[in-house]
């Protein structure tokens, strides 16, 4: 692996050996009075984020920290960026400066992408790698990052992907989140539904590898996990659906609809939560959530990441 851009880059066998990686780094972890593994001494990781973020954000840095990595934090609004300068620029210029690692959030689709082809021919004009670019989320497009850490946390709760049914409810049409799940849980073996108001999918849904449904209380019989979405309002122009209550009361995981899953069943959101429009707080609250699960995974996740980008494969993790 070169860049992690898109879930499409890993196949069924990558994806599963990520997932071991991040339990062992866990496992390496597990009963160190401070975290710090000496993997990725004398690397330079840097995130650039052009869109605000907690926990992708943190869970790189805590990542790249535990694992003895020299990190980074570029905000576009406190850097050159402010005044004018362009992304090309920017990338060029984080690369000259030492990164080993670019950590990339954008609001544009493809923008991690257009960095990789510029960290790519830099490199082959000089014959020197240049550094590995992992797409953090790229407007609405992907965040393969997340995809990962969501099936780690799935094959944890439930033992196994394979033949498991995911229900993936809310802002499809705005997700980067529900992309890359969709086609990492497919890849993985599990049925994946969506579920949201037809105002809420996007265009070209129906080629997805997954059912599309309208009504959320006949599909949470018989799931084995329920991943809630965001409603991102903050790309909304206009009216998706008439208000918060009734979005609530048509796709909202209350009390109600907790009771219609089985009780092995796992609730997961990537965060932040919409508390009382998307999940009730009883429900984000309960021993069915997995929510703060999938904050820890992410950590362990993005280490196994930044190992396979940074080191390889064969390495000791301890």
């Amino acid at each position: 692996m070169r860049h992690l851009l898109t879930v499409s880059d890993l196949d069924r066998g990558t994806a599963t050996e990520l997932l071991d990686e991040a339990e062992r780094f866990e496992q390496a972890l597990l009963g160190r009075e401070v975290h710090k593994l000496p993997t990725l001494r004398g690397r330079t990781v840097m995130t650039v984020f052009y869109e605000n973020s907690t926990r992708t954000r943190v869970s790189f840095e805590v990542a790249g920290k535990w694992m003895s990595a020299d990190v980074i934090n570029v905000s576009a609004s406190s850097s050159s960026v402010s005044k004018g300068e362009s992304l090309r620029d920017t990338a060029l210029t984080l690369h000259a400066a030492g990164a080993d690692a670019l950590i990339v959030r954008h609001p544009a689709s493809g923008a991690a992408h257009q960095i990789a082809r510029w960290m790519d021919a830099w490199a082959q004009s000089v014959g020197r790698s240049g550094p590995a670019v992992i797409n953090a989320g790229d407007g609405t497009h992907e965040h393969p990052t997340q995809a990962l850490l969501d099936a780690l946390t799935l094959r944890q709760r439930l033992g196994d992907i394979e033949g498991k049914r995911v229900v993936i409810v809310g802002d499809i049409l705005h997700s980067r989140v529900a992309r890359s799940n969709v086609f990492l849980l497919n890849t993985l073996g599990a049925e994946v539904v969506l579920v949201a108001p037809r105002t809420l999918l996007p265009v070209g849904v129906d080629a997805w590898p997954a059912r599309i449904a309208h009504a959320l209380d006949a599909e949470l019989p018989g799931a084995d996990a329920v991943l809630m979405l965001r409603v991102q309002a903050e790309r909304m122009n206009g009216g998706f659906f008439p208000s918060a209550r009734e979005y609530s009361i048509n796709y909202g995981l209350s009390e109600r609809r907790l009771a219609l899953l089985d009780e092995h069943a796992a609730v997961l959101h990537p965060g932040p939560m919409l508390r009382g429009m998307e999940i009730a707080s009883p429900v984000a609250d309960s021993a069915q959530s997995a929510i703060l699960q999938q904050v820890t995974n992410g950590v362990h996740m993005r280490m196994a990441v930044l190992f396979r980008l940074l080191v390889g494969t064969q390495e000791a993790v301890a």
